[in-house]
């Protein structure tokens, strides 16, 4: 599918993975609205890389409204989003919490399922479109202290078989993507990007998985992508 002048949401766009990713799509002659928390980094990236800067937190409702209203102000249309927001949290099951889960699930999978379920509504009257939840290999196979996040991935795979099952009829794709360790500033305190290093993946690698399954025709979909460094150690 060529996606010259398509028009897509990136959540988390300012940085990691959704960066690349958004990045990558306006490469691709795509039009692009990338969604943060931080207003002077959205705006910058954004305005760096031309695309739509939106401050904008998945977790509350009112944001997500105010997101897709923008976006279909600016473009009048949407062919895809990119549930790419997420936060981490990592402790033994004995010192976690009921507002540790409430926390993560706040955004990696209620933000995600209400930006989804708004996007579904416009693809289902149009009849076309993308929907890409970026889960995790946490999201495949659980860990030690792992719980809380593992637990959130494995809901956002469960969304994404779920709306696999309920979207195809009506001409949408739903596209799982699962990568193992990214050098990016996810679950660092000070927001700071990761260096990168010789067996880890970089957000770059995920951005261009995530474009080539976009890019294929769409009479077809790759349900889930598992994306692993190729040696870890």
């Amino acid at each position: 599918m060529n996606l010259k002048n398509k028009v897509y949401i990136v959540t988390g766009g300012s940085s990691g993975i959704g960066r690349a990713c958004a990045h990558l799509l306006i490469d691709k002659g795509a039009k692009v609205a990338i969604t943060g928390r931080d207003e002077e980094k959205v705006n910058a990236v954004a305005k760096q890389m031309g695309a739509l800067g939106i401050v904008a937190d998945v977790s509350k409702d009112e944001d997500v409204e105010k997101t897709f209203k923008l976006v279909i102000e600016k473009f009048g249309v949407l062919d895809g989003l990119i549930n790419n927001a997420g936060i981490g949290f990592f402790a033994p099951i004995h010192e976690t919490n009921r507002a540790d889960f409430e926390r993560i699930f706040q955004t990696n999978v209620f933000g995600a399922a209400v930006m989804g379920a708004k996007a579904a509504q416009l693809f289902m009257d149009q009849k076309h479109g993308d929907i890409v939840n970026i889960a995790s290999s946490a999201g495949v196979k659980g860990f030690a202290r792992g719980s809380v996040y593992a637990a959130s991935k494995f809901a956002l795979r469960a969304l994404t078989q779920c709306w696999q099952a309920e979207l195809r009829p009506y001409n949408v794709r739903v596209f799982g993507v699962n990568p193992s360790e990214v050098t990016t500033a996810f679950a660092q305190e000070n927001r700071k990007e990761r260096d990168e290093v010789d067996n880890k993946l970089r957000p770059i690698d995920i951005a261009q998985t995530i474009v080539s399954a976009l890019e294929m025709d769409n009479r077809g979909f790759i349900p889930e992508l598992s994306v692993w460094a190729t040696n870890p150690f």
